[in-house]
């Protein structure tokens, strides 16, 4: 075997790999333990090849590990730092792609990555895909989270694609590391640059968690200040009182799901019209048992009735979320004479 003779001539896993022979069985175990598979193959790889290391090198790369780590100082991580030491040794493209998946969802594998994009989205993409590759997706990831992708694709796809996963035999390989390169190369990394959200819209989903006095305070401060970017985010906030654009079906699929001690507390502080359109779409019975609750509620504190709405808001954005609702609609759908 040959021998190791210059630790600055050794790479990365060649260090990591004489680091931990150095600290002996148990510790070394212990570190493998916290690793994940792929750095598991790459330092064991290493340590395999390594051969025999001079005890003076291996001093100096413990001395090189406790300078680096005692002269650290404060340690601050960001994107860009990261991105400025991956430079340095890998060439840009491969950074670039690596960037993008650790901006995207969380997880180590592909597989835990994709169990933590959110189904519609996940179905969006995957409808345009091959069954016999969506057949391959869906039996990586959590079944719960499975269920829910395959019941927003349409229902001739995926039936097909309950057919395959039936059919479905382990998956070579070649073929699950083709599929983990095209969702790399296709759905992370535009996922990735999707996720970098407009500040006009981040600030309106802030707001809208606002109280009413709070909004309402920084609205007219932004105003005064900027007045474009104060139009701009209360053209993207969801209130309570935009409700009033649902149509008959997103109300009753509301109605369905709301907290019944919530909802006439929050009409309580609504628009004649807004109680219209819930009592509009209640039966004559629970219409008149909800305008009993308002009127035996009496005054009321507007923080409450404010908790309340934003309750139902809340509801309102999952419902959207999941493709139960449709939160714009209306908004656009005007008609012109």
């Amino acid at each position: 075997m040959r021998r190791m003779d210059d630790a600055r001539t050794m790479s990365g896993p060649q260090k990591a790999a004489t680091l931990m022979l150095a600290l002996g069985d148990d510790q070394c175990a212990r570190l493998f333990g916290m690793m994940h598979e792929d750095e598991i193959r790459e330092v064991s790889s290493a340590m395999a090849q390594l051969g025999a290391v001079r005890s003076d090198v291996v001093e100096r790369l413990c001395v090189e590990f406790a300078e680096s780590l005692g002269g650290a100082g404060n340690l601050v991580g960001s994107f860009e730092n990261t991105e400025r030491l991956l430079l340095k040794t890998l060439p840009r493209e491969r950074v670039a792609q690596i960037m993008e998946e650790i901006r995207g969802p969380a997880g180590r594998t592909m597989w835990d990555k994709l169990g933590n994009v959110n189904e519609a989205v996940l179905a969006n993409y995957l409808k345009n895909e091959y069954p016999q590759t969506v057949a391959v997706v869906l039996s990586k990831i959590r079944p719960d989270h499975a269920a829910r992708v395959l019941a927003l694709l349409p229902d001739s796809f995926a039936m097909e694609v309950v057919m395959r996963m039936l059919r479905m035999e382990s998956v070579q390989k070649d073929v699950l590391e083709g599929v983990e390169r095209t969702l790399r190369a296709e759905f992370m990394s535009n996922l990735a640059r999707s996720a970098r959200r407009d500040a006009h819209e981040m600030m309106a989903e802030i707001f809208n968690n606002l109280d009413r006095t709070a909004e309402t305070r920084f609205i007219a401060a932004l105003e005064e200040r900027n007045r474009e970017a104060a139009e701009k985010i209360k053209s993207l906030m969801f209130t309570f009182d935009d409700l009033s654009r649902l149509a008959g079906p997103s109300i009753q699929a509301l109605l369905r799901v709301v907290e019944k001690d919530k909802l006439p507390l929050a009409l309580k502080g609504a628009s004649e019209k807004l109680r219209d359109l819930f009592f509009a779409n209640l039966s004559d019975r629970a219409g008149k048992m909800l305008r009993d609750d308002i009127e035996a509620l009496g005054p009321v504190k507007l923080r409450d009735v404010d908790e309340a709405q934003a309750a139902i808001v809340v509801l309102a954005k999952d419902l959207a979320s999941q493709g139960t609702i449709e939160i714009g609609e209306g908004k656009d759908d005007e008609l012109v004479y």
